[in-house]
């Protein structure tokens, strides 16, 4: 059976959940699950983020779902507690870098710069959040990985169904896509325009592994 950071990489995309409201989320969730998106992240920007994390857990045995956005102790404690199988971070806290590991979570922490990169590594970090990586594009995951050639990178921030393709290209393991993906779909209800652009975005990963379904 994979561990939650190699079916993140195998999938190679995960899309990251934002909305006003629990209901709201957990339609956005359904709406992802049924373009077949195996892997969803769920901020603790969402009220009642945990109760959602374990509505999803319990109502959908083969999802693998993280938690993001988790920022302390406490939120990593609840997190957890709920079922969340990974955490994702903006940066790297050293209690939830620690916290993660003794209970067999895997944390993906947040970095940008070298320094902030090598901080991450240092405290365990096998995956890297690359964060914001539109500021930077592809060509900057290129060239952090001429002096880091192992870093397995993780970026969020700008990816789209339309240049996915340069960043696996750059050496992404795998992506996260927040807003380019959600979009106002919980103001509008249009889960169907949802549904089009996770199959499409599935769709280009699959092709730019050369993959097919």
């Amino acid at each position: 059976m994979s561990t939650p950071l190699q079916r993140i990489e195998e999938v190679g995309v995960v899309p990251i959940i934002r909305a006003p409201s629990p209901d709201h989320a957990l339609r956005i969730a359904e709406a992802l699950i049924e373009a077949e998106m195996p892997i969803l992240e769920v901020t603790f920007t969402v009220p009642g983020a945990a109760e959602v994390i374990r509505r999803l857990r319990i109502g959908y045995p083969d999802l693998l779902v993280g938690a993001g956005t988790v920022l302390d102790g406490p939120t990593a404690r609840a997190a957890i507690s709920e079922g969340a199988q990974f955490l994702v971070s903006v940066t790297a806290p050293p209690n939830v870098m620690a916290l993660g590991p003794q209970h067999g979570i895997p944390v993906i922490p947040g970095a940008y710069t070298p320094t902030e990169i090598l901080a991450a590594l240092a405290m365990g970090a096998q995956v890297v959040k690359l964060f914001p990586a539109e500021l930077g594009g592809p060509g900057y995951l290129r060239a952090l990985r001429g002096p880091l050639p192992s870093l397995r990178a993780f970026p969020t921030g700008g990816v789209s169904a339309d240049n996915v393709g340069e960043w696996l290209a750059a050496g992404a393991v795998a992506v996260g896509v927040g807003s380019v993906l959600i979009r106002d779909a919980a103001a509008t209800g249009d889960y169907e325009g949802l549904r089009r652009r996770a199959r499409e975005l599935m769709e280009a990963v699959r092709a730019a592994r050369g993959t097919g379904r």
